[in-house]
């Protein structure tokens, strides 16, 4: 692995803060985020944001294969130049956008490995994402800003929990790997990143449809996060009255006076089964 100044330079480039540039440069941080990651000759690997390699090369050395996703199309040549001169032939690089990666073409009959440094602008979409595509992945392993990975593991009561948290603990074993400093990435971000490793539950308690009006739910509890669940339910996202939310509230054993922070997955769940029979009922389609 070549630093990644050195390849900027080389090829007369240079990293654009607004796309979230930072590449990993320690290659011992690497070697550890892919043995931490527990990559093998089975997995399929799919890396978002491959940048110049830094994670790639190393994860091509342990994994079957490794699709490569990078969207600047003034580096897919240079990763790929990269990985010529290392020797890597298991890595293809796919010079495109990664919210047009059709995740089960690339997993065939397996299941994904997903990995990336994510930047920060559109982590959040990403993880959206993942958990739409999740039954085609074994797991992923990210790193985030650590602002983000604290968000995402959040527990309920604080103001780092959100639609985000329950979303990703609703479907997900999440922990964390690994905390890295600014030093170890060029340029020097101003923030601490965190490795997360995400492992998908193989079942989850909602049908596909349920699920999605699940996350219905979720959004419209935290679309007021000020007002308490009976105020920010009750409005355009579930189509009820605030009668209805109190109803419901009750019904689901929740006083309607909480806020949605306070909430944890299991009672989101519980929450939904009983909005779903009254936006139903009222003919809302979910």
């Amino acid at each position: 692995m070549r630093y990644p100044g050195t390849i900027l330079r080389h090829h007369n480039l240079l990293a654009r803060k607004e796309l979230g540039q930072n590449f990993l440069s320690d290659p011992r941080a690497a070697e550890m985020i892919v043995n931490r990651a527990e990559i093998s000759t089975s997995d399929i690997v799919l890396e978002i944001g491959a940048g110049l390699g830094a994670l790639t090369i190393p994860v091509a050395r342990k994994a079957g294969q490794i699709f490569a996703v990078e969207k600047d199309t003034r580096f897919a040549p240079v990763l790929k130049e990269e990985l010529d001169r290392e020797g890597i032939e298991n890595a293809e690089v796919l010079n495109m956008d990664i919210f047009k990666v059709d995740f089960y073409a690339l997993a065939g009959e397996k299941k994904l490995v997903v990995m990336g440094n994510l930047p920060y602008n559109i982590s959040s979409q990403i993880l959206i994402r993942l958990v739409e595509q999740r039954t085609c992945v074994k797991k992923a392993v990210f790193m985030l800003q650590k602002e983000l990975a604290q968000r995402i593991t959040a527990k309920p009561g604080g103001k780092t929990y959100g639609r985000l948290s329950v979303v990703m603990q609703y479907s997900a074993r999440i922990r964390s790997l690994a905390d890295l400093g600014p030093q170890l990435f060029f340029p020097k971000p101003e923030v601490d990143s965190r490795v997360i490793e995400i492992t998908f539950f193989e079942k989850t308690s909602l049908s596909r449809e349920k699920e999605k009006f699940l996350y219905k739910v979720i959004k419209a509890a935290f679309s007021k996060r000020r007002k308490t669940l009976k105020n920010s339910l009750s409005g355009r996202e579930l189509n009820i009255t605030p009668a209805q939310a109190h109803s419901a509230l009750k019904a689901a054993g929740i006083d309607p006076v909480k806020r949605a922070e306070t909430l944890h997955v299991s009672e989101f769940t519980g929450l939904s089964h009983v909005l779903w029979g009254i936006c139903k009922t009222g003919g809302e389609n979910g």
